[in-house]
């Protein structure tokens, strides 16, 4: 018996490698750890530096604000810091007049998605950061807790009474002060004065040249539809197109030196900030599989990054470069990470690109 034991075991180290050979044959091997892997940037795009969030849920306004910042780089607009909170400000003030319109039912969360930015960018405008960094509760860092509890607590009085009261509205004003900073009418930036809607009118961004796209099958592809998360709680609608004409439409807007919003699921155990990487744990994602993901909710809405260039390995497997809002501290890589292209297709929400940044063929399909 044990003659046959190791018989069997010094024969498995033989076939071993040669069977994992034949069933990577069409993939590049990937290392067995974070730790073997080498990267060398194929497309390195212009950022902002890295901010962090800390101990807020509000990553939604950060990778917008950043991919807004590295559309200004891009138009040759100069380097802009621009605030986070504000957006998060005007939203709350927008969401809690959604929850009252459904009798108490909204999402009165600190997530949201990249559409909200773009509506508060249109309707409200944008300070800079050094105007309103919405840190005026004592804090070097955000910290959204009890601000949220308070506009929790707050937001079920007018559902209660079935009335918004001029009271309501000053009370929701006052805690919204208390803890991010009263909004200034006007401010002077490099010499000019601005209100929030003149210095977003200065920077030349149009919101309409972005949109969101997503890639599952409840509705017909080349066709906008809802996505049914909870942070779409503006029940926006999403372009729809195949997972590869996706993956065509990233590659295609970096290549082209327009960075991508992305939006998607980070709680995987393959996910690790602190190495900088993000690997999947499946060989080939499908659409089917990607839906099955989504349909089984292993595949959810967890977190907003900006991707800013592709990268690959040692083995030639694609990455994108990404940059998070979990300030520089927390991995060697300065906040920034690499995801495999394997895991972008099996994770991906949604992104937000130019319309410039798709190709021809697919704007065409889109009608855009």
């Amino acid at each position: 018996m044990k003659a046959r034991i190791l018989f069997a075991v010094i024969l498995s180290i033989f076939i071993a490698p040669s069977y994992a050979q034949k069933k990577n044959n069409t993939l590049p091997p990937t290392p067995k750890t974070e730790e073997s892997l080498r990267f060398f940037p194929l497309v390195e795009l212009k950022a902002t530096h890295v901010k962090n969030q800390a101990s807020t849920g509000t990553c939604w306004s950060f990778a917008t604000t950043s991919f807004i910042e590295s559309e200004l780089l891009r138009m040759g607009k100069g380097e802009y810091d621009l605030s986070e909170m504000f957006v998060v400000r005007e939203n709350y003030i927008d969401k809690l007049k959604d929850n009252y319109l459904r009798q108490g039912k909204g999402n009165l969360g600190e997530g949201s998605l990249s559409h909200d930015w773009m509506k508060i960018f249109s309707e409200e405008g944008i300070v800079p950061d050094e105007v309103y960094n919405g840190l005026n509760y004592g804090s070097s860092a955000h910290n959204h807790g009890e601000l949220n509890s308070f506009i929790n607590a707050v937001a079920a009085v007018p559902v209660q009474r079935k009335n918004e009261s001029d009271q309501y509205h000053q009370i929701v004003s006052a805690i919204l002060d208390a803890y991010l900073g009263k909004v200034p009418e006007a401010f002077i930036y490099n010499g000019t004065t601005y209100s929030p809607k003149s210095f977003a009118e200065s920077l030349g961004i149009n919101p309409s040249d972005y949109v969101e796209i997503t890639s599952f099958t409840q509705f017909p592809f080349y066709t906008q539809g809802i996505l049914e998360i909870a942070d779409n709680w503006r029940m926006e609608r999403f372009y729809n197109v195949p997972l590869d004409e996706l993956i065509e439409i990233m590659n295609y807007s970096l290549s082209n030196g327009y960075t991508v919003n992305w939006d998607g699921d980070v709680s995987e155990k393959q996910f690790s900030h602190s190495k900088g990487v993000a690997v999947s744990s499946e060989e080939i994602v499908t659409q089917e599989s990607r839906q099955t993901g989504y349909e089984n909710f292993t595949t959810t809405d967890d977190h907003l990054m900006h991707l800013t260039g592709i990268t690959q390995d040692q083995n030639g497997v694609k990455y994108y470069i990404t940059k998070n809002s979990w300030g520089t501290a927390r991995n060697s890589s300065g906040g920034y990470l690499n995801m495999s292209e394997n895991y972008v297709r099996a994770k991906t929400i949604f992104i937000m690109v130019n319309k410039s940044a798709i190709p021809s063929g697919i704007k065409s399909k889109l009608g855009l």
